[in-house]
């Protein structure tokens, strides 16, 4: 994977805007929709498991469970945009991530944030 696979975010032409500030310069928020979440849960590859648990006595990165991580938020991401189109929003402010263990057997990753109608400030 390029550094691009693991930085997130969206294009510039994205029809919601996600930030994880509580406004967007030269924008005004019209409308506040509520909260709005995109949540999923992966379960843990036993090889991988088997994998990181070998590479915990010598150390260094545990590529397998980044690249599952990465995969993971960027789901949670897209399901949050989805979220807050089907409410009619087109931004997500406050945006951020929850990370948990789910029952010993998975990861939940939820992407959460407050959904909004925003538009150019003066316009």
């Amino acid at each position: 994977m390029a550094i691009e696979d693991y930085s997130g975010g969206l294009s510039p032409d994205a029809d919601v805007v996600v930030v994880t500030t509580n406004d967007v310069p030269g924008y005004e928020v019209t409308q506040v929709i509520g909260e709005i979440f995109g949540l999923t849960v992966r379960s843990r590859h036993v090889g991988s498991q088997i994998g990181a648990g070998f590479k915990s006595m010598v150390g260094g990165e545990l590529k397998g469970l980044t690249k599952t991580l990465v995969a993971t938020r960027n789901q949670a991401m897209e399901r949050l945009i989805e979220a807050a189109r089907a409410r009619g929003a087109n931004a997500v402010l406050m945006m951020r991530f929850d990370v948990t263990d789910a029952a010993q057997v998975g990861t939940e990753v939820c992407a959460y944030g407050t959904g909004a109608v925003i538009r150019r400030a003066g316009a």
